[in-house]
């Protein structure tokens, strides 16, 4: 609890605040991470496990196995009825006050926007999003899970669909990446939750935030060092928020 109040001091005295997270904050919506040892990638499918996790995400599965890739997509990727959590609600009641300038995630399903949020930054792109790889023709987030054909494909050049997601081996989005660089380098507070923050690129962003307060919520343990003045939380993000919201009479 002290560490709440504490918390709270620091929002109370910042005005430009960015918030930094990753696959944490969707568990508890009900989406496996891929690194805890109850995530995506430690999840035995029998039609996946000749596969390295890092593979079945990949440009290269895209290209080289496709009904492999989307068989994957299909079944892991979906995450149109999940609903957003306190995590993102708080988040969202956060930018409503004209606190928070930014979220910067590295979470594909949307769920900060579903919450409310207006300024995020997807720097690992969107599942509900879809373009003709051939043609850029966009499409509906339920195409690629509602297609009858095991590689969807393009109505007008024939081309192949995929989800606007960025895959290992291929670089960020480079509007999302600046905006998310701007917010953070103009930020006098960065909340970073969810994330061990062992995923590179999108770790480094964290240097260049160069405001006072730092605050890391994460449930597991880090394996990294932080300075000596950064609020380390070790507690599930969403419950955290909630006991902030409770503290601070915001409803969610």
């Amino acid at each position: 609890m002290e560490n709440i109040e504490k918390l709270r001091e620091m929002i109370d005295e910042s005005s430009k605040i960015v918030f930094f997270g990753g696959a944490g904050v969707s568990t508890e919506s009900g989406i496996p991470d891929f690194r805890s040892k109850d995530g995506l990638y430690n999840q035995h499918d029998v039609r996946f496990d000749k596969y390295q996790p890092e593979y079945l995400l990949s440009h290269s599965c895209l290209m080289h196995e496709p009904k492999v890739y989307f068989e994957f997509h299909r079944q892991k990727m979906d995450t149109r009825n999940i609903e957003p959590n306190n995590a993102h609600k708080y988040l969202a009641k956060l930018e409503e006050q004209g606190k928070l300038i930014g979220v910067v995630t590295q979470n594909i399903d949307g769920l900060h926007q579903k919450a409310g949020s207006q300024k995020v930054f997807e720097i690992h792109g969107s599942a509900l999003r879809n373009y003709c790889m051939k043609c850029g023709t966009p499409y509906p987030v339920d195409y690629i899970f509602d297609s009858e054909d095991e590689i969807p494909k393009c109505d007008y050049c024939g081309g192949t669909v995929r989800a606007d997601i960025t895959l290992y081996e291929e670089g960020l989005p480079e509007d999302q990446v600046q905006g998310a660089i701007n917010a953070i380098s103009s930020a006098d507070m960065m909340i970073i939750g969810g994330t061990s923050l062992t995923v590179y690129p999108a770790a480094s962003f964290v240097n260049y935030f160069k405001g006072r307060n730092l605050v890391i919520i994460n449930r597991d343990p880090l394996n990294i060092r932080v300075g000596e003045n950064v609020l380390v939380i070790q507690d599930k993000i969403g419950e955290v928020f909630s006991e902030l919201a409770k503290l601070q009479g915001i409803t969610l």
